[in-house]
């Protein structure tokens, strides 16, 4: 048995109702996909969806309770041990760009897409777990800002800043598009977390002539007019 008292292929059997589920409400909506539709999706009758889930409701909170422990281990378990507070910002940033740009976590999508869908507890539970990424991220910048590494913002508005780009990626990023995953990644570390990529290129660079001209440093050439891709 597992430690939520399933069997293991019953364990395995949930989480792909869990990810099916979740990739139709990511394309038809909470509201716009019924219980049927899932249940068909899933390959089962309506009745032994309902074996597994008690409502559509507690469908959508466990998704995102699901989507809660994808976040936690691929974006803040590989960084909560870095020292250096504007790295653990920097691999933080990428994870999560990485996280909701690949297409292969929909969970994490309805977190963000159907945020004011639950209620009661439920929406209370999963707010506090939001919370933590709040409080991690503000604790960071706050480390970072008393060892001067950052400008002395506010660690809350940075914290703030950085979710409102991060999290909006998936609205706009199209997987065939201009820029890359990669592109977009250093693309947002180098405009919220400057003084990083500074301190890194120093590092990083040649040792040259004084005589020599100033290196140059590629960015992707700006469309105008042009939708962001």
């Amino acid at each position: 048995m597992t430690p939520t008292g399933r069997k293991p292929d019953e364990g395995e059997r949930y989480r792909t109702i869990l990810e099916t589920a979740a990739r139709l409400i990511c394309e038809r909506g909470y509201e716009g996909t019924s219980m049927q539709e899932i249940a068909a999706a899933c390959r089962m009758t309506k009745a032994g969806l309902y074996h597994h889930i008690q409502n559509k409701e507690q469908l959508l909170f466990a998704i995102m309770n699901y989507g809660m422990d994808v976040f936690e281990e691929q974006v803040l378990a590989p960084v909560q041990d870095v020292v250096d507070p504007v790295e653990r910002l920097r691999l933080c940033m990428r994870n999560n760009i990485h996280l909701v740009t690949s297409g292969r976590s929909k969970e994490v999508i309805i977190i963000l897409h159907e945020h004011a869908t639950l209620t009661g507890e439920a929406r209370e539970f999963i707010d506090r777990r939001k919370k933590r990424y709040v409080r991690f991220l503000e604790g960071a910048f706050a480390d970072a800002i008393a060892q001067g590494l950052l400008p002395g913002v506010d660690p809350t508005v940075a914290a703030f800043s950085f979710l409102g780009m991060v999290l909006w990626v998936y609205k706009w990023f199209k997987p065939d598009g201009r820029l890359t995953e990669e592109q977009i990644a250093d693309g947002m570390v180098a405009m919220i977390l400057p003084g990083f990529s500074a301190s890194a290129a120093a590092k990083t660079a040649p040792t040259s002539d004084a005589n020599d001209p100033a290196p140059l440093r590629m960015v992707p050439r700006a469309a105008s007019g042009e939708e962001p891709q």
